[in-house]
């Protein structure tokens, strides 16, 4: 093994931990060393299965064979560096998707993506108090996004939910690599099964989707003890420590250390959620008002905090502008990049030349309208950043109607790496920091991870 003195990939230094990012487009795995420093990092894609009408879901069996691969290929990338075990990983993932589970911790259903459309004919069917309260109960806005629109359109397709029990994907993937089977918090806040000033499940909407509180497990903190990994998954995990950490932008926001009461967080993957961190719940009526916005207040990662969560699907939108425009690779967004930004910020037509909508986050449906000749791929990339801009000023203000202004916002995720997103973000948010970790969630996941073997009991002398 190389001393590390002139190699770009040096020995680690003392335990290895990390971090498994479950994300709309990547299935992320990072491991760093005790100091912190990232030693190998590796991802697959997400494999959704994708049918009519925007449909996408995910094969439990499916989602684990990926997970098998990723491993594979961590274990490659260590095998030249050290033949250390990785002694804790911690796993964060999207909101609302997950799986229903039976006895033995088995799915028994797929799990349906966040953005899939199914179940907004249950929600219209919902009574009228889940209309009248869901918001400022729950603190989500009430549709199809919600993973309670999943469960009741599974019921209605005939699946008996009694007996079965929610695991959101983190701790889905917990419990299928040995760990125990309980929910987290942050998680368990975008099912629309829980009540925010509570901390327990709502009763009005287990009796809307004739369940009991005995579809949720156990609940805990991120970052709590999950367990342990079965020897099942290869000895470089074997033994492992496992923890969920929460809600993906939450433990990017917490790994970025940048998310106080005074700042934006902003997270630029498939979505685009921004974040404000509270000391306390808002309350009903102030839920209530948020949830119209599309903005949500849930729990946080950090034990009695709560935060505001606003998105838009940018990312989603400016992927598709890439496709439309036969990008698909890292060199053709970077000549995008260029390109977006020898433009102005406005665009170099007449104004009004290229219409773009699609970006709320009840939407995100990619609809351009040209006016004018001459319109480029630029054009059209550069009308998304406009667009997705003015979604979030709107959610700006619906935010600062209920606190005081942010003064401070940090950008993260994929998208933060393009100079031209940078530059529409800076006209909006106030002063704005971008940040150069290119896997931000599953960095955080690792550091989170890593506490658990700081704070392991030492061992009995012999």
């Amino acid at each position: 093994m190389s001393d590390g003195a002139h190699d770009p990939h040096p020995a680690p230094t003392g335990a290895l931990s990390a971090g498994i990012d479950l994300g709309s487009t990547g299935v992320k795995m990072l491991v760093i060393d005790e100091t912190g420093r990232e030693v190998v990092g590796a991802q697959v894609a997400t494999p959704w299965r994708v049918g009519p009408g925007g449909t996408t879901e995910l094969d439990a069996a499916t989602l684990l064979d990926a997970l098998s691969q990723l491993f594979a290929e961590i274990d490659t990338a260590l095998a030249d560096l050290t033949d250390a075990p990785i002694e804790a990983v911690g796993i964060a993932g999207m909101g609302e998707t997950g799986m229903l589970v039976d006895a033995a911790g088995a799915a028994v259903a797929p799990g349906f993506a966040w953005f899939d459309p199914r179940g907004l004919e249950q929600v219209a069917a919902f009574p009228a108090q889940i209309h009248d309260e869901f918001a400022g109960r729950t603190g989500l806005p009430l549709g199809a996004q919600v993973t309670v629109a999943k469960l009741a359109h599974l019921r209605d397709a005939g699946l008996d939910l009694a007996g079965l029990r929610w695991l959101n994907l983190p701790e889905y993937v917990a419990a299928a690599l040995g760990g125990d089977i309980a929910d987290e918090y942050s998680l368990t806040s975008r099912t629309g099964l829980l009540d925010q000033d509570s901390g327990l499940a709502w009763p009005p909407m287990l009796d809307a989707l004739g369940v009991t509180a005995d579809i949720l497990p156990e609940l805990r903190g991120g970052g709590l003890s999950w367990g342990r990994i079965s020897a099942a998954h290869g000895p470089r995990l074997a033994g492992a420590e496992l923890t969920v950490a929460g809600h993906d932008h939450l433990v990017a926001a917490e790994a970025a250390g940048t998310l106080d009461a005074d700042g934006y967080h902003v997270s630029l993957g498939t979505a685009e959620v921004l974040l404000r961190v509270l000391d306390q719940p808002l309350g009903f009526e102030a839920r209530g008002r948020l949830a119209a916005a599309l903005i949500n207040e849930v729990r946080h990662i950090v034990p009695g905090k709560h935060v505001l969560v606003a998105g838009v699907k940018t990312g989603l939108l400016l992927r598709r502008a890439l496709l439309a425009a036969g990008v698909s690779d890292r060199a053709g967004r970077d000549e995008m990049d260029a390109a977006v930004l020898a433009l102005p910020l406005e665009g170099a037509l007449p104004s009004g030349a290229v219409e773009v909508t699609g970006a709320r986050n009840d939407d995100g449906v990619l609809r351009v309208t040209m006016h004018a000749d001459g319109v480029t791929p630029a054009e059209v990339f550069a009308a998304v950043l406009r667009h997705s801009n003015d979604e979030i000023a709107a959610l700006i203000r619906a935010m600062d109607r209920e606190v005081a202004p942010a003064t401070h916002a940090t950008l993260t995720g994929g998208w933060a790496g393009m100079a031209s997103v940078v530059r529409a973000r800076a006209a909006v948010l106030p002063d704005l920091t971008a940040s150069t970790r290119e896997q931000e969630t599953a960095y955080g996941a690792a550091l989170i991870a890593a506490q658990l073997v700081r704070h392991r009991e030492p061992a009995p002398a012999a």
